[in-house]
This record gives C-alpha cells, sequence and structure tokens, in this order.
C-alpha cells in the first residue's frame, strides 16, 4: 500500500516558512531566520491570494510567485487615510512619520495604522495594508502539512 503525499487544501493545517517582499528587494516581512509560522487555510490568517499561491504544494516544496496587487493586498484606498486629532494620542507618545501603531476598531480587532504626517494637532494615519497597491514577491517553503479530513 502505498503512502499518499498531503499537498495542500482548504482546511489544511500547516507549518511553512514565507517571506513578502516587493519586487525591488524591500522584505515587509520573513520567518525564514526565526520560528515558521503556522495557519490553518481558509480562516482568514492569509490574502486569498496568497492562500490560491499555496494550493496544490506537498511537504518540502520551495516556490516563489509574483503576485498583482489584486492577487495579494488588494489597491490602495485612500478612503483608508484618515486625520486624527493629536489629542486622540498619549502625550508622551513619540509621533514621526512611519511609526507602525495599533489601533481598535470598532469590531474589536486590533489594525495596524501608519504615521504619514503630523503637526501639533493632528496626525494623518494610513491603514492601507503597506502592501497594499504593490506587487508582492511570495516565496514559500512548507514544512509540514496536516489535512485533518484525511488524519480521521
Amino acid at each position: 500500500m502505498s503512502q499518499i503525499e498531503a499537498e495542500i487544501t482548504q482546511d489544511s493545517e500547516i507549518t511553512l516558512h514565507f517571506s513578502l517582499s516587493t519586487p525591488d528587494g524591500f522584505e515587509a516581512i520573513s520567518t525564514f531566520d526565526e520560528e515558521p509560522a503556522q495557519l490553518t487555510l481558509g480562516r482568514g490568517q492569509l490574502s486569498e491570494g496568497l492562500e490560491q499561491a499555496l494550493y496544490g504544494l506537498k511537504s518540502g516544496a520551495k516556490q516563489t510567485v509574483l503576485l498583482e496587487p489584486d492577487q495579494a493586498f488588494g489597491p490602495r484606498d485612500e478612503g483608508k487615510v484618515q486625520t486624527m486629532p493629536r489629542s486622540d494620542f498619549a502625550d508622551d507618545m513619540v509621533l514621526e512619520p512611519g511609526l507602525v501603531i495599533g489601533f481598535q476598531a470598532p469590531s474589536g480587532a486590533e489594525v495596524a495604522g501608519i504615521i504619514v504626517d503630523l503637526n501639533s494637532d493632528q496626525v494623518e494615519v494610513d491603514f492601507n495594508h503597506p502592501l497594499a497597491g504593490k506587487d508582492v514577491v511570495f516565496t514559500v517553503e512548507i514544512l509540514a502539512i496536516n489535512n485533518p479530513e484525511m488524519s480521521a
């Protein structure tokens, strides 16, 4: 009886190393020098386009794909750039352009915002994903796959 090698499908629990970068070499995140990531597909842990790039891969697979903005984090949305009163931030908080701050959304989820500009009265914050509107180089190395329906 031959062993069927698992491949990534919807609901796969996977352990992987990955990196997200732009074609010009800016690396936004990488787990290759850290602990590998563990995630379950279909749970919103990755964008749909990133998940699509994983389907069909098997343990040990290494892959690099170039994703267009619509496949990765979508287009930039200028409506996600908001101006907030400086008084919304702690007086002792040192604010500067490029600083990433965690904010609580009305849903209770934490969202990241990047300070774009500020003056003594107002702070302009961009809530777009830092890679929104950009081509993304998605590099993965699949370390392990667990398909719950196969282990039942």
